[in-house]
């Protein structure tokens, strides 16, 4: 990932991040997201983001006031094209990081004591911390102010950002992991993240102190891969809606029709394959005139699936639906395809962001598992009813 200050564009050729970046405006139903300021940083205090820091965080006030400062500063650097060393706010690592000030003109004198405009319309601040180009890896955050919420906001806010952040270069930032950090007794806040697709992938064991109970509290590693993240899935799980102007949302729409029409034209393979059984069984069984039947149906049919075949190899089929976009072209799901594999239940071989070359593959994104659950149960019920029929149990 290289970049100068003419150019300050994340590139998918390397593994450096740029000089100087521009953080894009992104815009939700409720919120739009603008690059966070140094003049946005008083306006935290007003809205009491530090409520319950000990609680949330691991931390007291003063030192998650202090963090929070130290990355937005770190954004405005970034945004300068100030290095790390020069910046006073660098690290070893020279990881940099990206804040957005989140806007809403919804909320204004809700229940008496609501005006955003006291802030300039400003609720929060959303981070991506702990960008590593080499790992291409980041860690998201979000920061609403003490009335703001449980209102939705962060569920508008986030698919959007990490959209961007696995979105390929020069549209999005291009990282392989996203990750998030939260206290064990945050059920809700952990239940959020999952329903985004985040899974859990460890615990580090008493690693917070959280003063309001005079207690330690192991902190819940959540993240999600760039092949197992969603984000069209992660905005319905909400009921938000896809905002096509927004960086990487184009991108991730093509591969998604990409994705779908692999998984039709499989289909249809299997569909044309079983066909094509049944007509060699046919054929050499029952009476003459059956076979005559079935012989000419067969060749009718195999005359029709040639024809769809060739249709799709020459693109008149539609199969360049997921053709060229912002970030490049994605190859068709035409014929050319066929010797891909491609599981029915495994969509992560697509052209977004990352092929299965560069990714391990994997099988835990959350929708993969929709229904598992149930069907376990309708098996289980299966099973007891017919122990209860038999009159004992099977050991």
């Amino acid at each position: 990932m290289s970049g100068n200050s003419e150019n300050p564009t994340v590139q998918a050729d390397s593994r450096q991040l740029p000089k100087r970046i521009d953080i894009p405006e992104i815009r939700g139903e409720m919120v739009h997201l603008r690059p966070a300021t140094l003049e946005d940083i008083p306006k935290l205090d007003e809205l009491e983001v530090y409520f319950n820091a000990s609680g949330d965080t691991g931390k007291d006030k003063q030192s998650e006031r202090a963090v929070v400062q130290a990355w937005v500063k770190r954004s405005v650097a970034w945004v300068n094209g100030i290095a790390s060393s020069d910046s006073g706010v660098g690290d070893p690592e020279a990881r940099r990081t990206m804040a957005w000030a989140i806007l809403t003109d919804a909320d204004h004198d809700i229940d008496g004591k609501i005006d955003a405009e006291a802030t300039d319309n400003v609720i929060g601040m959303i981070f991506l911390i702990d960008i590593d180009g080499w790992a291409r890896s980041a860690r998201i955050q979000v920061m609403l102010g003490k009335d703001y919420r449980g209102r939705g906001y962060s569920r508008d806010a986030m698919p959007r950002v990490m959209t961007y952040g696995f979105a390929t270069p020069p549209v999005g930032l291009g990282m392989h992991r996203i990750w998030v950090a939260v206290p064990e007794k945050s059920s809700r806040t952990l239940s959020v993240y999952q329903s985004l697709g985040f899974i859990k992938s460890g615990t580090s064991r008493d690693s917070l102190w959280d003063a309001s109970i005079g207690k330690y509290q192991d902190l819940i590693v959540l993240d999600t891969l760039a092949d197992e993240y969603d984000p069209i899935r992660s905005l319905d799980a909400f009921g938000m809606h896809v905002i096509e102007g927004n960086p990487g949302v184009k991108e991730a729409m093509a591969a998604r029709e990409h994705s779908i029409e692999i998984k039709q034209h499989k289909a249809r393979k299997d569909k044309d394959g079983a066909t094509d059984a049944s007509c060699d069984e046919t054929g050499g069984n029952g009476s003459g005139q059956a076979n005559s039947q079935a012989v000419r149906s067969c060749g009718q049919d195999g005359a029709k699936n040639a024809e769809e075949q060739t249709a799709r190899a020459t693109g008149s089929n539609g199969a360049e639906t997921a053709g060229k976009s912002g970030s490049g072209e994605l190859p068709s799901a035409g014929i050319e395809h066929d010797d891909r594999k491609h599981d029915a239940d495994d969509d992560s071989e697509t052209s977004w962001p990352y092929s299965a070359t560069q990714s391990k593959k994997s099988k835990k994104a959350w929708w993969r598992n929709l229904g598992h659950n149930d069907q376990k149960k309708g098996n289980a019920n299966d099973k007891k009813a017919s122990t209860d029929k038999s009159g004992g149990s099977v050991r």
